[in-house]
């Protein structure tokens, strides 16, 4: 077990730290100390305390609770973007990975396109367009983390479509979506598990930014994003309020980098 930890340490640290800030986020969405958008104008800029664990904003709200709250909107962002990406990547990739011809290569030279500009530019442009918020940041994210996730797909189903199993179950009369979603699609898991995290990874960083720019997550929601673009104009009168909100960010980036790269080494 030593070696196997030693070996593959980033998978369990990653997951450790993961974990905890899922849990963290969970509890932001179901609970929090105080309301986070509640103002105490007695309480602006209040340091450390016990009534307060990380002391409280410009507008006297409570940094913990905001910063809980703010951890479980990144984390919603974040599973859903992951969800829409995956949903249009598998979709798109099983397609043009198992029956190829023309479709697939029309598919593939425009999914090569959208690769080829900065997510993160594209999804400003799609975000000036739609509208700042939080549900239209997932639909513009997943939209543009979709063909990464079809590029995946697309070559895992064209590597097993011609083997045994395959051959087997055509033989044995399975329909091509039965072949595709039944057959093939599981045996992609293990490739994807690390994909899906770089993918948290991503949306995560993507959500914050946007939010930073003041173009993502729009009040009365928190941010952590938002957050630390409003910390930054105190950063010498009050420092924890941006430290405290860098480092969560920071941690979930850590968590997922880390959990990515161990489960690319595991695969």
């Amino acid at each position: 077990m030593n070696n196997k930890f030693r070996n593959n340490r980033k998978l369990y640290i990653g997951a450790l730290i993961t974990g905890m800030m899922l849990f963290l986020s969970v509890i932001g969405l179901l609970f929090t100390p105080y309301d986070p958008n509640e103002m105490d104008s007695s309480a602006k800029l209040a340091g450390i305390s016990l009534s307060h664990i990380m002391g409280c904003d410009n507008f006297g709200r409570d940094v913990f609770s905001r910063i809980l709250a703010g951890l479980g909107t990144t984390m919603t962002v974040a599973v859903g973007t992951v969800f829409i990406g995956i949903v249009l990547g598998t979709v798109v990739g099983a397609y043009t990975g198992y029956y190829g011809g023309r479709l697939d290569e029309i598919l593939m030279r425009f999914n090569d396109a959208v690769l080829a500009f900065p997510a993160l530019l594209l999804a400003l442009v799609l975000i000036s367009v739609m509208g700042p918020g939080k549900y239209n940041i997932m639909v513009a994210l997943g939209i543009l983390f979709a063909p990464g996730y079809a590029r995946i797909i697309r070559g895992e189903f064209l590597r097993c479509k011609n083997l045994d199993y395959v051959q087997s179950a055509r033989l044995m009369g399975a329909s091509d979506m039965r072949i595709m979603f039944v057959h093939i699609l599981p045996n992609t898991f293990n490739v994807m598990l690390s994909t899906i995290a770089i993918g948290f990874n991503n949306a995560v960083l993507a959500e914050a930014g946007m939010s930073f720019l003041g173009i993502g997550v729009q009040p009365p929601d928190s941010s952590l994003g938002r957050m630390l673009a409003e910390a930054q104009s105190y950063l010498f009168l009050r420092p924890g309020y941006a430290v405290c909100t860098g480092i969560t960010i920071v941690l979930l980036i850590i968590g997922f980098s880390m959990l990515s790269e161990g489960l690319e080494n595991n695969a």
